[in-house]
């Protein structure tokens, strides 16, 4: 059997920013409109550092405003939230995301329950959670977003196929189980309390794996043919010594059956930033009624 068609993150990505790009020229032109994004660090993670700086110039190489907001490491949860406070009253800002993770002094969950939902391009607030749930117009989380944009670049119409989704996170799992009810799949959710795990995936013409665990997905779990879309991002150590990035899926191995398989590195990794982009962009027109 031929080895699997390799979907290209990359260029799906730079094919939404550019999407993303006509928007926000056709919002300044018919409605002098330029949406904005606001990012909130604190601390100095080196990965979420890299991670803004690239969110930052992909935003403003779309046409959009940007504005970074860096706070210290040991700045006080009250502080945080009154930055939260000023950027949801700021009528220039269309989307709030505050970068993760947060000093461990500061509750994530209080600070990303503080954003206003209109505002919330991460897609993290109850209140999107709900309407994703009940399929009203809301702001989908980023990465699940971004898979199902790459499942569609193989299989434009997702109806009626059997997906299954291994992880249940509230970042990953549970919002990509709602968008593929929505692309009228027949959707499982899998984990690692799941009977017999490489049965269940065998059955999936769509595997979405997102369960935080290197290569644990193997090639004598894929049906024939599927398209694997692996939303892992672990870092190994090879034998030699020296670091590898590898996904949730044994790349090497799962490549000889599936029909389409996304790669780690850049897979998934790419699409997160272009759907926040456009997440920006969907947020700019839901506060203006625009449709």
């Amino acid at each position: 059997m031929s080895e699997a068609r390799v979907i290209d993150g990359k260029e799906i990505a730079a094919k939404v920013r550019a999407d993303v790009a006509a928007e926000v020229k056709s919002l300044k032109a018919s409605h002098g409109l330029t949406p904005g994004l606001a990012v909130v660090l604190v601390g100095e993670d080196p990965a979420s550092k890299v991670y803004v700086r690239n969110k930052a110039a992909q935003t403003v190489e779309c046409g959009m405003n940007s504005w970074e907001h860096k706070l210290p490491e040991d700045t006080s949860e009250a502080d945080v939230l009154a930055m939260v406070d000023k950027l949801n009253k700021d009528k220039a800002v269309n989307g709030i995301l505050v970068q993760l993770p947060l000093p461990k002094h500061i509750d994530s969950t209080k600070v990303l329950n503080s954003i206003d939902p209109d505002k919330d391009v991460d897609g993290f607030h109850p209140v999107n959670v709900g309407r994703l749930g009940i399929g009203e117009r809301s702001l989908v989380p980023c990465t699940p977003r971004g898979s199902v944009i790459l499942a569609k670049s193989v299989i434009p119409d997702l109806s009626g196929l059997n997906a299954v989704v291994v992880g249940r996170s509230n970042i990953v799992g549970k919002p990509m189980l709602q968008l593929l009810l929505q692309e009228n799949c027949t959707v499982t959710v899998a984990h690692s309390r799941t009977k017999d795990l490489p049965a269940v995936v065998r059955q999936a013409d769509l595997v979405i794996a997102a369960v935080g665990r290197p290569e644990m997905v193997k090639g004598d779990w894929i049906k024939p043919g599927a398209v694997v879309i692996d939303v892992g991002i672990n870092r190994i150590t090879k034998p030699d010594g020296k670091g590898k990035l590898v996904g949730d899926v044994d790349y090497a191995d799962c490549a000889k059956v599936a029909g389409a398989i996304t790669p780690v590195p850049g897979g998934v990794g790419p699409m997160t930033i272009a759907c926040l982009l456009q997440n920006t962009v969907d947020a700019t027109k839901m506060q203006h009624g625009i449709k």
